[in-house]
């Protein structure tokens, strides 16, 4: 099997401990946020799935509190994990990308069509910051294969800017979504 975004946090970790348990917790959140944004990609094409406004209204609740539940868990063994890494240098810069034109979605058409009551500006907002989280552990992946991953003080920069962005703002509009 070739070498995954995983394989980077393990290779910089201090310890194995720490590494596993933010391994885990990011592929959590991996998988819960790539969950959210395939539901509302699916409305975004017009598949009335599931098959009332109703069910799609608590499928959304549903996805947005799995995304926060594996958000709220990540906060811990990412703050260590950092801590521990601590680079030797602090000029690293991020290893992800902003935003593209693909994740710049209105959600309001798309969320009136599906019988949803959500607020859009909130749906746009984690929708862009999960593709964003999505793509950065991608493009870690396919730094990994393809043998340049960052070095340890741009892994540290990629790292702390997604928890900055990630456990801020974003938590509180997936609580709200999940209410």
């Amino acid at each position: 099997m070739s070498p995954g975004w995983d394989s980077v946090i393990e290779r910089n970790a201090v310890s194995a401990a720490s590494a596993s348990r933010l391994v885990h917790q990011l592929r959590a959140c991996q998988v819960s946020a790539l969950a959210f944004c395939r539901l509302l990609e699916r409305w975004g094409r017009g598949e009335a799935v599931p098959a009332t406004a109703g069910t799609r209204e608590a499928a959304l609740r549903r996805a947005a509190d799995r995304v926060e539940t594996a958000l709220a868990g990540l906060e811990k063994p990412l703050s260590r994990y950092l801590l521990e890494l601590e680079p030797e240098r602090a000029e690293g810069r991020s290893w992800y990308a902003g935003p593209g034109a693909g994740e710049l979605v209105e959600w309001r058409p798309v969320l009136d069509r599906a019988g949803v009551s959500a607020c859009p500006d909130r749906v746009a907002a984690v929708y862009l910051e999960l593709a964003i989280l999505l793509r950065a552990l991608e493009g870690l992946a396919d730094a990994a294969r393809i043998g340049s991953a960052p070095d340890r003080s741009s892994l540290w920069a990629g790292l702390f800017d997604l928890r900055d962005t990630l456990l801020s703002s974003t938590v509180d509009d997936l609580r709200a979504l999940a209410a």
